[in-house]
């Protein structure tokens, strides 16, 4: 089909009177696929439906995306989206994630590249009731569709450009996804991704939104192939499938995820975004932004602070919601040596974070039920190493990284003994929890390239204690599907640590939220010791730090001995209604140490030499570090 004929298509449909914006569709889609013989030109009813532009053009050989067409009504007025009322949410949104799209009401034809207008050329004009070509019209638009069809997407170099692109992608990802999540067709599809948010909240957050679903799913796939780029080395040919098998085997949950990515089967409502985001980090040169962060002393790790860039991108709300805030590195490095020296002295274990001794616990035979015990269930003998760590609220896994930093410190130049080590000693006790999927794929992705960077090699597939689970609740329900099967698995690892593990160090940085979402019966019951007499009418005591504080002093005192040291909010030090808190702490631990880092910017303090209060974090709220120390009972 050539030009000619596609204007005269239009004008057939146009004359009938009853044309709509979807009955030019087939002759544009024609006219594209005649002038592009290489290529494929989709339009896809159920793509544009859930939020995806109209025509997707991608190259035959990879059915990689090449550029993109968004169609209007004929005679749009809104084809450069600046009207609130009009197209302006929905342009900006595909300006900003997509590199090369044309924006068509089928006569006039804009173009945009990386969110900037570059040119327009109109084919056709209405004359009365009919669609006639404008003379010389056809040569200047076979060239915006040849230098489309030959663009070559830039060479990104900057962590920023980078970080903008992938949220951008990322949001219309997660527009696309709660899109679908409100189709009320039965299809497999759907039914998948159905299934995938009812597992989400029967087994990890009982409160999910579709919306918030959307953001975790859609999160996890852009950071994840991010992460994945990161471990290729031969980037020029990274796809998707390539993507799954770079994600370690240490990691069985999201290695599924990733292989579901990587099927033929995949939604193709996400496909085209997932190949799209394929080109990006085709070209972009990872090595170059990752060095850009080495040399600011504040970005201590590239990986996981290049999240922080990208999260603030994609939702600053977001970020702040859910407490996702970078740990300055002298901080992590301080209370992980305050651990290790705390250990050496009080608990006499002269290798500190790298003692392997073991105890003995008893604990829940699985599946075995035995009527005369308390709960039912048959009990047996275990051992377990003594220092068993814990971060509940991972993150990226910057405290169990720096532990790891600690204890390698004792093992330079003994590469032998140190595989062995890794292996019997230091994967079993290093443990940890996270609740949002993106903060716990870059985890497991930042702990297994330091392990690979130490000289370790993965010999089998043991997977890393770091598990998928809300701290502050207990899975119990059954999966029906078989998403819902690898959750719980999950769920269920993540039960043995809670139930059986004789945790003897709780560290981190957990989450700061008053208007905490965390309600569990479980917790909840733990709280309440906190709040015994105190009479007041209006108790502060929900705040999910006050929860990890909480959790922490649970797990230490059922283990008879053990260290709680965390970076928190500090309002629990001087707080009314924290009395109670207080005493409870007192009485639970042998020692206390508490490091104000002041930094309230509602006090309006000062610093001891009169220059303003800062706080280590980008936050109104004050800090502190506490080391809280419960001595074994024959000391």
């Amino acid at each position: 089909m050539n030009l000619k004929q596609y204007i005269a298509d239009l004008n057939q449909q146009y004359r009938t009177g009853l044309a709509r914006e979807h009955s030019y569709r087939p002759a544009l889609k024609d006219l594209l696929q005649s002038l592009l013989p290489k290529m494929v030109v989709t339009n896809e009813p159920a793509h544009f439906e859930c939020g995806a532009p109209d025509y997707i053009i991608s190259r035959e050989k990879d059915h990689l995306p090449v550029f993109f067409v968004e169609a209007k009504d004929v005679n749009d007025a809104d084809l450069d989206g600046r009207n609130k009322n009009g197209h302006k949410e929905q342009f900006d949104r595909y300006k900003q994630a997509l590199d090369h799209i044309i924006f068509t009401d089928y006569l006039d034809f804009h173009l945009y590249e990386y969110g900037e207008f570059i040119d327009s050329v109109r084919v056709a004009e209405i004359k009365g009731n009919n669609i006639v070509g404008i003379d010389g019209a056809e040569e200047k638009f076979a060239g915006m569709i040849e230098h489309l069809a030959t663009s070559a997407i830039q060479s990104i170099t900057s962590a920023s450009k980078l970080a903008k692109l992938m949220a951008a992608k990322a949001r219309l990802l997660a527009n696309i996804i709660d899109t679908a999540m409100n189709d009320e067709a039965e299809t497999y599809e759907n039914d998948n991704l159905q299934g995938q948010y009812t597992a989400f909240k029967d087994i990890l957050i009982q409160e999910l939104t579709k919306s918030e679903f959307a953001d975790i799913y859609a999160q996890t796939i852009v950071y994840g192939m991010f992460a994945a780029r990161l471990h290729d080395e031969t980037p020029e040919d990274f796809s998707r499938e390539e993507a799954a098998k770079l994600i370690p085997k240490t990691n069985p949950f999201l290695r599924q995820i990733f292989n579901n990515l990587a099927g033929n089967d995949l939604d193709e409502r996400i496909a085209w975004v997932v190949d799209d985001l394929v080109t990006v980090f085709r070209a972009t040169n990872l090595q170059k932004i990752m060095d850009t962060y080495s040399t600011d002393k504040r970005h201590h790790d590239p990986m996981i602070h290049f999240y922080e860039d990208f999260l603030s991108e994609y939702d600053a709300r977001l970020r702040k919601a859910k407490g996702v805030w970078y740990t300055p590195q002298p901080v992590v490095e301080f209370i992980v040596r305050a651990v290790d020296e705390i250990l050496k002295t009080d608990f006499g274990l002269p290798e500190g974070l790298a003692d392997y001794s073991m105890v003995e616990r008893e604990v829940v035979a699985e599946q075995s039920r035995d009527r005369r015990t308390a709960d039912g269930m048959k009990h047996m003998k275990q051992r377990f190493h003594r220092v068993q760590i814990l971060d509940p609220a991972t993150g990226t896994g910057t405290f169990l990284a720096e532990v790891v930093n600690q204890i390698y410190d004792h093992f330079r130049g003994q590469q032998g003994i140190w595989q062995q080590y890794v292996e019997q000693h230091l994967i079993p006790r290093l443990n940890g929890f996270e609740i949002l999927m993106a903060s716990y794929a870059v985890a497991h992705l930042k702990l297994d390239m330091l392990l690979t960077e130490t000289g370790y090699q993965h010999k089998s597939d043991k997977r890393l204690h770091v598990y998928l689970t809300n701290s502050l609740e207990e899975s119990t329900r059954n999966p029906h599907t078989l998403f819902a099967q690898w959750l719980s698995r999950e769920a269920s690892e993540a039960n043995v640590i809670k139930r059986d593990y004789p945790v003897m160090v709780m560290i981190g940085n957990p989450p700061y939220s008053v208007s905490s979402n965390n309600k569990g019966e479980w917790i909840s019951g733990l709280l309440d010791d906190y709040k015994k007499n105190l009479n007041e009418k209006k108790l502060n005591i929900e705040d999910d730090y006050i929860k990890f504080i909480r959790l922490a002093q649970y797990y230490v005192e059922r283990n008879g001995e053990g260290i709680v040291a965390y970076i928190s909010n500090n309002s629990f030090i001087d707080g009314i209604t924290h009395r109670q808190m207080r005493s409870e702490l007192m009485r639970a631990f042998d020692k206390i140490y508490i490091l104000d880092l002041h930094g309230n910017s509602r006090k309006l303090e000062s610093a001891p030499d009169g220059s303003k209060d800062e706080n280590v974090f980008d936050i109104m709220q004050g800090v502190s570090i506490n080391i809280f120390v419960k001595l074994p009972k024959k000391q």
